[in-house]
């Protein structure tokens, strides 16, 4: 078995996988990289393979389903999950192999930092950490690293296209276990870039409400992607 397994959920993301790929070169040969696509129309899968990750298709657009997939066909003993368009410092693996060494219950998450420099960028990541830290809410787009034992005894995350994350992490017994790394990981500013990043917030506040109040997440996924 290898010591980790690094699993990242794409479509169409030929523009920023290279950047994270090479952020990933220095993890070791036995540990691997597995790209799991739902339809790609761009380079995504070439560069992949280029990169040698192992990649696996998914059949549906579904987030959760593909980070599953991703775990189901991992051999790694940790498993880390990244979205594409995320960047780690050069140091990243260095530091957190001693972690990787300890208490195999803990599930760890990067420190939350967004790749602008906006100053207006800087108070959503003040409020993101304490969001993080002190309510134990992290979000998926801040990497997550779950021992496999843990990942499968919590039943992994659901086939659903939103919040799975979210989901996941709501199933944990124990809340106390999730570590915020003293390591930035770099968030692309794209999702707040067409809009006002506060409304944005307020958007995604009631999201999750509407979720957490049991509503489909059909209707939500249909608002969430509407143009």
């Amino acid at each position: 078995m290898s010591k980790i397994s690094i699993i990242i959920p794409t479509i169409n993301e030929a523009n920023n996988l290279p950047l994270l790929l090479s952020d990933l070169s220095s993890i070791q040969k036995e540990d691997e990289i597995i790209i799991v696509d739902c339809g790609s129309k761009d380079k995504t899968i070439d560069i992949a393979n280029i990169y040698g990750a192992k990649v696996f298709i998914s059949k549906e657009r579904n987030r959760g389903f593909q980070l599953n997939i991703g775990a189901n066909n991992s051999k790694g003993e940790w498993l880390i999950f990244l979205h594409a368009d995320t960047r780690l410092t050069h140091d990243w693996f260095k530091k957190i192999n001693s972690l990787l060494k300890g208490k195999k219950k803990n599930i760890y998450y990067f420190k939350f930092k967004i790749n602008n420099k906006k100053k207006i960028y800087r108070v959503l990541e003040i409020l993101v950490n304490f969001r993080s830290k002190f309510f134990k809410q992290p979000y998926g787009d801040q990497g997550l690293i779950i021992h496999r034992t843990t990942y499968f005894k919590n039943n992994g995350f659901r086939k659903i296209p939103l919040m799975e994350d979210l989901d996941f992490l709501r199933r944990l017994n124990k809340k106390k276990d999730l570590r915020q790394l003293n390591l930035p990981i770099f968030i692309s500013s794209r999702k707040w870039e067409r809009t006002n990043i506060f409304l944005q917030a307020i958007k995604n506040w009631n999201f999750r409400r509407r979720w957490l109040k049991g509503e489909s997440l059909k209707s939500i996924y249909s608002d969430y992607y509407k143009k």
